[in-house]
């Protein structure tokens, strides 16, 4: 067995008004008079930013910041010049996921500590160390680092968009199915298989199940099992040293379908009606996931997600080439037309209601 490095979060701190605490856990954690240099959107340089800065600032360090472009390989580079030639000695991811994997990335390339401060619990990159970024060869994570510490305030979570949870929500019901593909590669191919590593990811996926219908509502009681859940998910990825038990046919026809489509979903949302599909192949209840979904208050079908049916359609069709190397339920050729649109329609993703 190839040996393989676990790199865990050191502190995770979770909670309402956790913000509040930043600047006492920074200065447990790193030098009195660092450098941090925070990575955020335009959005919250508006809001947050300021009280992230003064919290920092009272606590005994400096602050700088820059905002995030698009997340791609070369704007993540760019933000890491920077932060080198601000002598940073700390990256803060403050916002959606965009900001957390330009700051991830940034930081790892930097050789910088990282630290997780989100905004949004759209997916379980906030504490993984995988970063999504668009300019590698293919369109899927990357290693990068685990945050030194993740702060999560539930009352900031809480206030974003309700969408964003529901996207959240999808991305982990998807652990259904990656964890089937992980264990069929380990069956087929003779690939690694962590049952510890598998058993967490299946942990995070049933846990929101029981919360869907609060997850759907936005209460602080669902948003906080979403957001440890999202934690769980993102550890399971670092004890596997791979995104094997987070990330698999689902992830691929959400991949898939973010490359082709001409208004793209959010990520968890397509992975959510990816899970529908692929568990359908796997001879699972492909209607609970639905229902579950559906009181979580994310999308089940083609519509509901902004796209047409045939670009549902050709993203099943595509799927499987996205990373040929991860092997899925969806075998080495993928689907065919005919076959993927008999799948879209018998699970009511396309044509139904």
């Amino acid at each position: 067995m190839e040996q393989h490095i676990i790199e865990l979060p050191k502190r995770i701190v979770v909670g309402e008004g956790a913000l509040k605490s930043l600047g006492e856990h920074f200065r447990d954690m790193f030098p009195s008079g660092s450098l941090v240099f925070v990575v955020t959107g335009p959005h919250i340089i508006n809001s947050l930013y300021s009280d992230v800065k003064q919290i920092l600032e009272d606590s005994g360090f400096s602050v700088t910041y820059a905002i995030a472009g698009p997340a791609t390989v070369d704007e993540a580079n760019r933000v890491a010049e920077e932060a080198k030639r601000d002598r940073a000695d700390v990256l803060l991811g403050l916002g959606g996921g965009r900001s957390i994997d330009l700051a991830k990335y940034a930081a790892a390339e930097s050789g910088k500590e990282f630290v997780s401060v989100p905004t949004a619990p759209s997916h379980d990159g906030i504490t993984s160390p995988f970063a999504t970024l668009r300019g590698f060869e293919r369109p899927y994570s990357k290693l990068a680092k685990p945050p030194r510490l993740l702060l999560l305030d539930i009352d900031v979570i809480s206030s974003a968009p309700r969408r964003l949870a529901s996207a959240g929500f999808g991305d982990l019901i998807g652990k259904y199915t990656a964890v089937l593909d992980w264990r069929l590669a380990h069956n087929l191919r003779g690939e690694y298989y962590g049952a510890y590593a598998a058993s967490l990811a299946l942990m995070s996926a049933r846990h929101v199940g029981a919360y869907a219908r609060k997850i759907g509502l936005g209460s602080k009681d669902g948003i906080r099992a979403l957001v440890e859940a999202l934690v769980s998910s993102g550890v399971a990825m670092c004890i596997a040293g791979s995104s094997r038990p987070a990330s698999g046919s689902e992830h691929l026809f959400a991949h898939a379908l973010e490359m082709i489509s001409e208004r793209p979903p959010l990520h968890g949302e397509a992975v959510g009606v990816g899970t529908i599909l692929m568990s359908y192949l796997y001879g699972k209840d492909w209607v609970r996931i639905r229902r579950l979904l559906k009181e979580a208050g994310a999308p089940v079908n083609a519509k509901e997600l902004g796209v047409t049916d045939d670009e549902v359609i050709e993203a099943l069709v595509k799927a499987a080439s996205i990373r040929p190397e991860r092997y899925t339920i969806l075998g080495e050729k993928g689907l065919t037309r005919d076959a993927a649109e008999e799948l879209a329609v018998k699970t009511k993703v396309i044509n139904g209601d």
